[in-house]
């Protein structure tokens, strides 16, 4: 299930996801948003509901020393939190003596992320990415549509989760955007299916 979509333009960080809740052969579209802004933060969730509400309400985000380079904060203290908060909240799984949790992206002063299943800190050198059962599909019409010079980040994320939606059976609308700006976007598009 999901498409979740990051993208840096900027300075900013844009974020997108679809709503579509999957089991087996079953679709639920979820009132629950998959993307969502936290303090400084926006982050947006695949593998589990249960993962994205621990990150949006349990998390405790750490202090970042100044004198600390960003990446450097997310692979030492920030995944160090995620990893405790999704262990307390009973997420995470141990096996053969390798702790797992989920996937998402985070996006953080300007950078993009993506948090792997392993708890490593991937930073895309194209400045864009996505996580989910759409994600090729949506990372394909990211690289298109960055060609044109006129289209907006918004733009190119709905544009992005809507090709995801039309190749994936795991991705629906409506479609929440987030951004790093003070100025957040919370729109949906359902006219767009």
């Amino acid at each position: 299930m999901t498409c979740i979509v990051g993208l840096v333009d900027n300075g900013k960080v844009y974020m997108g996801g679809d709503s579509a809740g999957v089991g087996g052969l079953s679709l639920s579209i979820r009132a629950d948003e998959k993307v969502f802004k936290k303090g400084e933060f926006i982050m947006g969730f695949t593998s589990s509901f249960r993962m994205g509400q621990l990150l949006r309400f349990k998390l405790e985000i750490p202090y970042h020393k100044p004198e600390m380079d960003i990446y450097e904060y997310m692979v030492t203290e920030f995944v160090e939190a995620v990893r405790t908060c999704l262990k307390t909240g009973g997420f995470t799984r141990t096996e053969n003596g390798e702790e797992t949790g989920g996937r998402f992206l985070v996006g953080y002063r300007g950078q993009l992320f993506v948090i792997d299943g392993d708890f490593q800190v991937g930073k895309p050198a194209d400045g864009y990415d996505a996580v989910g059962c759409g994600d090729d599909i949506a990372k394909g019409s990211l690289f298109s549509t960055g060609r044109l010079a006129d289209a907006s980040p918004d733009e190119r994320i709905r544009d992005a989760l809507k090709a995801a939606e039309n190749f994936s059976a795991g991705v629906r609308g409506p479609f929440v955007l987030v951004n790093t700006g003070k100025d957040e976007i919370h729109g949906q598009t359902t006219a767009d299916h």
